[in-house]
């Protein structure tokens, strides 16, 4: 009977992993990545009139640089300086040798949620070169994509199933051995999975392959990114759990597993998108509850069946402490759950206009499968199964050994939202439209835009025109932004000609979000000026 339930048990895992790698390509046909560029100096097709003192790169997030390539109008690669950190900002010396044509900055980034991420900006100086320029895209590559989610769904299993069946084994088990070689596995396959998870990590933040996994530089870039601390609290967290496995002693066994189910819960909170995201007040201890809560739910499923199959005398009491206690622990779970889907998600059309909306849409149906089958369990089971029913055991079994199958396939599925940037990162990163105002005055009017329309690194066009509405052949024209409230004082730029009437200041960086005064001076002659005085308003 044992061999049977086991095997049984196999293959339906088995199936629901083949199910969800058909998901995968399904649910994320791009490369994405969970820091977005949100402005870049120049702007992505602007065409300068004269060589940028700087280079510089704006993302949602702090990011850290890996790779920062300029690429002449000819092909050829320019030297640049180290970059300079400033918040969301990296910023770079321009070459002053640079000549006319169009310039390619290739970048490629880790966002603070450990994630690699590339792409690139075009811009011209004096005129645009001739021929076709290179688009910013990012190349898949599926062996490597396949080998992550792979790994990463492996290290979920070695913490929850690993890490919560050591606990739920010392702590409601009263230390049977039920599982205990399921459990051992798990954990070490875990322990393997995140050491190659964080190889892989490397090897994608610099755009490699599966080849260079040992290439010194690609572990040197994996543990400088977040996800090695995550990768150390998971190895921690799951050496603990074995330790409590092969411990003889009662009180040090408990310690041991304890110890590795808040290992589960710093591990999934210490990087990733949505322990990364803002409020860190909340979205942090709400990862860290979710968590340690699906590893005592999940943990406890392979050590029940194992019991009840074995007719284990410690069946009856393991079961009715965790009936008494799992009620309380799925209603952490699910508030922590809600929390960070409305902080992800935003709002509802992302579930099915996103592709994070679409795998958190799959996970909640399979939730619910879950949830309907412990119910199932907890209210028509649970009692007669503790009472000797045989029946009712042959049942309670079966409906586990589903619950584990579910488990599985909402493990792929969760894995999956490593390559899906969150419906809040994609906001932050949706191109922001340009504000406008129209000044009047007597002798001038004038047209001022400012692009992005957010607070950053902006660029401002200025169309100048005289009272006859004509554009107006003005001799200098000086820009000034200032924010009283906010105790900023002018920032004056004078801007170049691009046409008659038309203006342009480039590099231009407003800090803040709010209502900024602008004045425009227009010199007319040596011997008139005019100046328009409005407010505009940044996001």
């Amino acid at each position: 009977m044992t061999q049977f339930h086991i095997s049984a048990m196999r293959q339906r895992v088995t199936r629901a992993l083949a199910c969800t790698v058909v998901l995968t390509f399904f649910l994320t046909g791009q490369a994405f990545a969970h820091a977005a560029l949100v402005a870049s100096d120049p702007a992505d097709g602007a065409v300068l009139a004269k060589v940028p003192t700087e280079l510089s790169l704006t993302f949602d997030e702090p990011v850290s640089p890996l790779i920062l390539k300029l690429i002449e109008p000819n092909g050829n690669g320019v030297s640049l300086g180290k970059p300079k950190l400033d918040g969301k900002r990296i910023v770079l010396d321009a070459p002053s040798s640079l000549g006319t044509g169009s310039y390619v900055l290739s970048w490629r980034v880790i966002s603070e949620d450990g994630h690699p991420v590339g792409g690139a900006v075009i811009f011209s100086i004096g005129m645009p070169s001739s021929g076709a320029t290179a688009e910013a895209t990012e190349a898949i590559d599926w062996p490597l994509r396949i080998a992550i989610w792979l790994c990463r769904v492996l290290v979920y299993i070695g913490l929850f199933v690993g890490a919560g069946g050591a606990f739920f084994l010392f702590w409601f088990a009263g230390g049977a051995q039920a599982a205990h070689r399921f459990i051992t596995g798990v954990s070490i396959a875990g322990l393997v999975a995140t050491g190659l998870s964080l190889c892989l990590l490397g090897a994608d933040a610099l755009d490699l392959g599966l080849f260079s996994l040992a290439e010194p530089k690609v572990w040197a870039t994996a543990l400088s990114t977040s996800y090695a601390l995550t990768a150390f609290f998971a190895s921690v967290s799951m050496l603990a759990a074995l330790w409590a496995l092969y411990s003889r002693a009662p009180r040090e066994a408990r310690a041991a597993s304890a110890l590795a189910m808040v290992g589960v819960g710093l591990a999934l909170a210490s990087s990733g998108h949505a322990a990364a995201a803002n409020p860190q007040w909340l979205m942090r201890p709400a990862v860290f509850v979710h968590a340690t809560a699906v590893a005592f739910w999940v943990g406890a499923l392979a050590p029940l069946a194992a019991l009840f199959v074995g007719k284990d005398e410690a069946t009856g009491p393991a079961l009715r402490r965790f009936s008494v206690i799992i009620p309380y622990v799925l209603a952490a779970l699910l508030a922590a759950g809600i929390a960070l889907a409305i902080v992800q998600v935003g709002h509802f059309p992302a579930l099915v206009s996103t592709a994070y909306g679409r795998v958190l849409v799959a996970k909640l149906a399979l939730v619910a499968l879950l949830l309907a089958l412990a119910a199932f369990n907890r209210w028509r089971l649970t009692k007669p199964a503790l009472a000797g029913d045989a029946r009712a055991e042959r049942r309670f079994i079966r409906s586990v050994a589903g619950e584990i199958v579910l488990v599985t396939a909402i493990l792929c599925t969760v894995a999956l939202w490593r390559f899906t940037p969150p419906p809040r990162a994609l906001a932050d990163a949706a191109p922001v439209p340009p504000v406008s105002v129209h000044i009047h005055a007597e002798r001038a009017m004038a047209s001022i835009t400012v692009s992005p329309g957010r607070a950053g690194p902006v660029s401002v066009s200025a169309f100048v025109v005289g009272g006859d509405l004509e554009p107006l052949d003005a001799k200098e024209v000086t820009l000034s932004f200032s924010m009283p409230s906010a105790g900023i004082e002018p920032i004056r730029r004078e801007a170049h000609k691009l046409d008659q009437g038309q203006w342009r200041v480039d590099g231009l960086r407003l800090p803040v979000a709010g209502r900024w005064n602008v004045s425009v001076d227009i010199l007319i002659s040596d011997f008139e000026s005019v100046t328009l005085k409005s407010e505009i308003t940044l996001r």
